[in-house]
C-alpha cells in the first residue's frame, strides 16, 4: 500500500501537469533483489491502473554511476576507507573523523581500484566527505560505495562494487529528467545529502517534495515487520487478507478504483496519521455493490422441514439492479441458522428470505408449515439453504494482525458453511454479498474470504 499511495499521488502529479512518471527499480543491493519483486510490483501497477512512460533499472547505469564517483573522488569530495564497521559507527556517533580521510588522492585512486580485484566485503567503502560535526546524521561522512559479494538477479557476477541508495537516487533522478522526485518523510533529513552530491558533481537538482506514509492501524505496511511474518509462517504468504500488500487486498476483495480513491482523500500531507482501514472498506462497498451477487449461506446449520413448499422459486440476483436471477428447486428439507431458532415456540413465524413465512408446528426436530408470502413486518426475516443441493465451503474472516505491539494469534477466523449450489456456478474473484453476514469473494470453489460488512 505505500508504494501504491506514491505511485498514485506520482501519477495524479504527472497528469496533471503534462509529466511523464518514470518506473525505476533501484536495485543496486544484489543480496535484497529477486527477479519475482520487479514482476510482483509491475503486475501491482498495472492492477491499479497506473501508466509509466519509462522504465528502467538503477543497475542499467553503473558505469556511469562509477564515473561520477570516481569525480567525487578526484573532486576531493570522497575518500576511501578502510575502518572497521564498528570503528566507523562509533566515529559517527562521537563525531570524529577517522585516519582515512586524511589520506591524499594517490591513496584513495589507490584504493578506489583495489576495490574492483583485491579487497573483500566489508574491507572498504567510499564515504562522501560531509560533515562529522553535523547535527544532521545523515551527513557524517556516509557511504557512497561498498563492495557486496553476491549474485545480482540481472547481472549476475558482472558487478561487485555497488553504490549506496543515497548516491545514485541523486544521481538517477538528475540524468532521468526527474523535476519533482516525491519521497515519504522518512527521507527528509536525507535531501541535505541529496543536494550536497549533485552541487559536489555540479549537476542538475530536481525538486524534492516529501509526504507521510500510509499506515493502518493494527496493520503495518512495513516490509521490516511484515516479512519476519512470512518467514516464520505466521501468515501465509504475502496475499494473506490481512496483510496491506495488493495482492492481500485483491484477494480480499478490495478495488483498485477503491484503493486509488482512499488515496487521493488522504491528500498531499507530512502529517503523520494512522488511516482509518474503514474508511477504505466503506469507499470499497460503493464499488462492488452493484455488482455483488446476493446469495443464502448459512452457519452452524439447524435443519428444518416444512410442509406444503412451492416446488420451486426464482430469486433475484440483486435486490435494485439487473443482474440476472436464479431457479431453486426446493423440497421440505432446509438448514437454516440454530441462532435464528433457538427460542421458537410451536406457533411462531418465520419469514424465510425471498420465500414465504412459515408457521413453525414443532420444535423437536424442527418442523413447520409454508404460510404463504404476506409481509408481516414483526416476524423475524432468516436466511436458509437447501439441504440437498447445499454446498459445504469455509470462509476466512481476517480482522486486526496486531494489538498494539503483539502479533494477534486469533487474526484469521475460518468458519464452515452451507451456501447455495449457485455459488459453484460462479467465477473465482467474483465479489459475492452473503445475506445477513456481509461481502465475500470467491477465493476457490470451496473457499471464500470475507471482504467486509
Amino acid at each position: 500500500m505505500g508504494h501504491a499511495k506514491a505511485a498514485i499521488i506520482d501519477e495524479e502529479y504527472a497528469r496533471m501537469y503534462g509529466g511523464k512518471l518514470i518506473l525505476r527499480f533501484d536495485d543496486t543491493n544484489p543480496e535484497a533483489e529477486r527477479l519475482e519483486y520487479w514482476a510482483a510490483i509491475k503486475v501491482g501497477l498495472d492492477w491499479l491502473g497506473v501508466k509509466y512512460h519509462m522504465v528502467k533499472n538503477t543497475s542499467d547505469d553503473m558505469e556511469l554511476l562509477y564515473k561520477k564517483c570516481l569525480e567525487l573522488i578526484n573532486g576531493g569530495f570522497a575518500y576511501l576507507c578502510t575502518c572497521k564497521q564498528e570503528t566507523v559507527s562509533a566515529n559517527r556517533r562521537e563525531m570524529k573523523a577517522c585516519k582515512c580521510s586524511l589520506g591524499d588522492l594517490e591513496q584513495n585512486l589507490e584504493r578506489w581500484e583495489k576495490m574492483f580485484s583485491k579487497y573483500k566485503q566489508g574491507e572498504v567503502i567510499v564515504r562522501f566527505r560531509g560533515d562529522m560535526k553535523s547535527e544532521n546524521t545523515v551527513m557524517r561522512d556516509p557511504v557512497m560505495c561498498r563492495i557486496i559479494e553476491a549474485k545480482h538477479p540481472i547481472h549476475a557476477d558482472k558487478y561487485r562494487v555497488w553504490p549506496s541508495y543515497d548516491f545514485s537516487v541523486a544521481i538517477e533522478d538528475s540524468i532521468d529528467g526527474v523535476t519533482h522526485a516525491f519521497r515519504t518523510k522518512e527521507y527528509e533529513l536525507r535531501n541535505e545529502l541529496y543536494y550536497a552530491i549533485l552541487d559536489a558533481l555540479k549537476m542538475r537538482k530536481p525538486k524534492v517534495i516529501e509526504f507521510s506514509r500510509l499506515g493502518f492501524e493494527g496493520m503495518p505496511v512495513s516490509k521490516r515487520i511484515l516479512r519476519p511474518l512470512i518467514e516464520e509462517c505466521k501468515v501465509s504468504g504475502y496475499d494473506d487478507p490481512r496483510l496491506p500488500t495488493l495482492e492481500a487486498l485483491k484477494r480480499r476483495g478490495i478495488t483498485p478504483e477503491a484503493i486509488r480513491k482512499f488515496v487521493l482523500s488522504l491528500g498531499f500531507t507530512k502529517a503523520d496519521t494512522l488511516a482509518p482501514f474503514d474508511t477504505l472498506e466503506s469507499l470499497n462497498r460503493k464499488i462492488v455493490d452493484a455488482d455483488s451477487i446476493r446469495l443464502h449461506m448459512v452457519r452452524n446449520p439447524a435443519k428444518m422441514k416444512i410442509s406444503g413448499m412451492p416446488s420451486a422459486i426464482t430469486l433475484p440476483n440483486h435486490p435494485t439492479k439487473d443482474i440476472g436471477t436464479r431457479e431453486i428447486i426446493l423440497d421440505e428439507n432446509l438448514y437454516i441458522e440454530s441462532e435464528d431458532i433457538k427460542n421458537l415456540k410451536t406457533g411462531d413465524e418465520l419469514r424465510l428470505m425471498g420465500l414465504g413465512n412459515v408457521q413453525i408446528t414443532k420444535t423437536e426436530p424442527l418442523e413447520g408449515k409454508y404460510a404463504g408470502e404476506e409481509l408481516k413486518p414483526q416476524i423475524p426475516k432468516v436466511q436458509w439453504v437447501v439441504q440437498k443441493d447445499a454446498q459445504k465451503i469455509k470462509i476466512l474472516i481476517p480482522s486486526q494482525l496486531f494489538i498494539g505491539e503483539q502479533f494477534n494469534e486469533k487474526s484469521l477466523e475460518e468458519i464452515d458453511v452451507f451456501v447455495e449450489s449457485y455459488y459453484s456456478q460462479l467465477k473465482e474473484g467474483k465479489e459475492i454479498q452473503f445475506v445477513r453476514f456481509g461481502y465475500c469473494r470467491k477465493d476457490s470453489v470451496l473457499q471464500a474470504i470475507y471482504t467486509h460488512k
